[in-house]
């Protein structure tokens, strides 16, 4: 495992960190499998978990919590969200900071995640939404500082909405985060355009969230692929996104290296980026621990086949089905 520099907190990071959103939320997830699979990615190296109360109603920080307890001499670094109040996922420009994240609550629900985690403090908290309308506003900000003095938590974070990678820069701007967590993949590389540089110039540390496009680049889907009912993903992947995700997966496979599967070069993809510091595939199976850990091993992709990806970005906007 290789391990990288999570900018200005000084935080060294497993380039592979650990998604723990389908551990409590998706209907296949099972206990005792999750439960192996994370054991195994602490043998491996992996000491960056993200979780969020939002996951099974504070259901996944429990698990992470048990983990801590488990390896009480590692030092495990924990990364939650604090939910949106109106449970409105993503955001939209109309909301106001009030209804989202009044400061009363933003203190309610880091401490209910304390309290969950089994810890007295949080090495990154999260806003699971966000609207840089808010950026110039004070109360969030006054409550953050209160917060990270009373030892509660260390630094704060944004989780930015699907596909919107700049509506977060003058948020940025205030010095107040210090890290942002952003979908960026193969297909989704608009990061690079204006968030990265500005990460890089206020050494703001990256995570690279659906490194697999919610699976579309593992190359395993179909356009007949169906979800189990209650799934998340089959409200995602409609056919107005099943279909055209499938035919750009399936124009990669040419691309895929000899001995290399297509998620391993998604992996590798992103990072061969040196902005982004973790990336954090959700993993609820044992081969998949080992499969995706094995790709943090300082063997980037080659320059022929990175410029080669570059033509298969896919700029998207937000829509009804992309939450």
């Amino acid at each position: 495992m290789q391990y990288r520099r999570f900018g200005r907190t000084e935080m060294q990071v497993s380039e592979m960190g650990y998604g723990m959103w389908g551990l409590a939320g998706w209907k296949d997830s099972d206990d005792d499998e999750t439960w192996k699979s994370l054991l195994l990615s602490v043998e491996l190296g992996c000491n960056f978990f993200d979780t969020a109360w939002a996951y099974g109603d504070g259901r996944s920080e429990e698990i992470l919590g048990k983990l801590l307890r488990q390896f009480p001499d590692k030092k495990l670094y924990v990364a939650s969200k604090i939910p949106p109040k109106n449970r409105k996922w993503p955001s939209k420009p109309q909301f106001t900071l009030d209804e989202v994240f009044p400061s009363d609550y933003i203190e309610e629900y880091v401490n209910d995640s304390l309290k969950n985690l089994g810890t007295d403090s949080i090495d990154l908290m999260q806003f699971h939404v966000w609207e840089d309308a808010w950026a110039e506003r004070d109360e969030w900000k006054e409550t953050c500082a209160r917060l990270t003095q009373a030892g509660k938590v260390q630094h704060w974070g944004i989780s930015i909405n699907r596909w919107e990678p700049n509506n977060s820069l003058r948020t940025l701007e205030t010095g107040q985060i210090s890290a942002v967590q952003v979908i960026y993949n193969i297909f989704d590389q608009n990061p690079e355009d204006q968030l990265f540089p500005l990460c890089r110039k206020l050494d703001i540390g990256v995570i690279a969230r659906v490194p697999f496009d919610e699976g579309t680049l593992t190359g395993t889907l179909t356009k007949n692929t169906t979800f189990p009912p209650g799934d998340w993903r089959g409200t995602y992947f409609v056919p107005a996104n099943l279909i055209p995700s499938v035919e750009r997966a399936d124009a990669l496979k040419p691309l895929v290296p000899a001995g290399m599967t297509m998620a391993e070069m998604a992996l590798r993809f992103i990072l061969s980026n040196s902005d982004v510091h973790t990336t954090i595939p959700g993993m609820r199976r044992e081969r998949n621990v080992r499969m995706n850990m094995a790709s943090s091993d300082g063997n980037g992709l080659s320059a022929d086949l990175l410029n080669a990806l570059k033509a298969h970005r896919w700029d998207r906007e937000p829509t009804s089905w992309s939450q």
